[in-house]
């Protein structure tokens, strides 16, 4: 071969692997998926709310609560009204770190706690519990918030003092509370109609955010403060709030809001139920057409999960903006498009839907992006 001609093979191969899709730094993708529904032990499909703890998975439903052991991957535990449940539906949970008793929100029912095996109860006829509608559930401290319909309600465990919050002596607009979380110092409190409300626990002092722009219908100018004022869930991790609204979804860095929206992002549709944020680059949404991870902020790349209505067998997209970078087909991913609650941990995705729960399995997970080959056209069976 002549030396010219062999330059230009070299050359030419060169290019050819140069262009290879392998180079690209792309987000981890969830293959591996294992689900749940009343024939694995479920009292019930429709699932309101779930919390990871340690080597438990917390499942409230519609009829009740549900304990799975992540160690075995089976359904170890049920409880509803028969074994002493207060309320039949369990719309928030969450865990005292301290003590390991379980905080239930009811749907009508108040407040419970599961500690030793057993369910205290708290309503709106023997506490200060503000309403019997509850939303949502955190543990900050040595306190327990509830986000019901009429208000906020604290619950000092140590003192047994309850102090409500309403319009009267909080920034509220509306009272409708429809979801709390506590994170590094602050509560926020997702409010219908108020946008989200921030309680710092030292200085004992409020803020809002609401949407400057005062528009109902849309958002008039793009990333100038949250993206409505109605809000459905609020996160606060590594000084990042993430917030998930029934229009869209946006997150606020301390300095700068931005907003993202189904026309220009991964999000599946801009009706969000929840949110749950694993860092300040990454959160995940669920909403009523599959579930949304933006997985890194910085540069807007998304993963959208959905399931094939009429198969079992469900797809991952990888965007960034609206642009498809990776299409991964798979085995059933979720139960149901419709998803009503999310939660994760260190390497796990848990998600609540309209007909069963959903548990990706995060083998080899890594945060944000990293040059990896494409899976274009991969098929991969969800685990059995």
């Amino acid at each position: 071969m002549k030396p010219f001609a062999a330059c230009l093979l070299f050359i030419t191969l060169g290019s050819a692997l140069a262009a290879e899709p392998g180079a690209e730094k792309l987000p981890y993708v969830y293959t591996k998926w294992k689900q749940f529904t009343v024939k694995d032990g479920l009292p019930d499909d429709h699932i309101f709310a779930v919390k990871s703890d340690g080597d438990r998975i917390w499942v409230g439903t519609e009829n009740g609560l549900a304990l799975i052991d992540k160690k075995t991957a089976k359904v170890v535990k049920v409880w509803t009204e028969k074994d002493g449940l207060p309320w039949r539906a369990v719309t928030g949970i969450d865990v005292d770190p301290k003590t390991g008793d379980v905080w239930l929100a009811l749907f009508g029912g108040g407040l419970a706690r599961l500690s030793g095996g057993r369910f205290d109860h708290w309503h709106q006829l023997n506490s200060g519990l503000v309403n019997d509608v509850v939303y949502g559930v955190a543990v900050e401290n040595d306190n327990v918030w509830a986000a019901t319909t009429a208000g906020a309600s604290r619950y000092n465990t140590v003192t047994g003092e309850w102090t409500i919050f309403t319009e009267k002596n909080a920034p509220m607009e509306e009272i409708w509370n429809y979801g709390v979380h506590y994170r590094d110092g602050k509560v926020h409190l997702a409010v219908w109609g108020s946008g989200v409300l921030e309680y710092d626990v030292k200085e004992n002092r409020w803020k809002d955010y609401l949407d400057p722009d005062g528009e109902m219908e849309i958002d008039l100018y793009r990333d100038d403060g949250i993206i409505h004022v109605i809000t459905t869930g609020a996160n606060y991790v590594d000084g990042v709030l993430w917030v998930s609204s029934y229009f869209g979804a946006c997150r606020y860095d301390g300095r700068n809001w931005r907003g993202y929206y189904n026309m220009d992002s991964g999000l599946p549709s801009d009706f969000n139920n929840n949110l749950r944020a694993r860092s300040g680059r990454e959160a995940w949404f669920a909403s009523d057409k599959g579930l949304g991870a933006i997985m890194d902020a910085e540069t807007n790349t998304w993963v959208a999960y959905t399931r094939d209505p009429k198969s079992d067998s469900g797809k991952a997209v990888v965007m960034r903006d609206k642009t498809v970078l990776e299409t991964v087909e798979m085995g059933l991913n979720l139960p149901h498009n419709f998803i009503i609650a999310v939660d994760v941990d260190d390497r796990d995705v848990f998600v609540g839907t309209a007909k069963g729960l959903a548990w990706g399995i995060g083998e080899g997970y890594y945060s944000g992006l990293r040059e990896r080959p494409r899976m274009l056209a991969a098929t991969r069976r969800d685990v059995k």
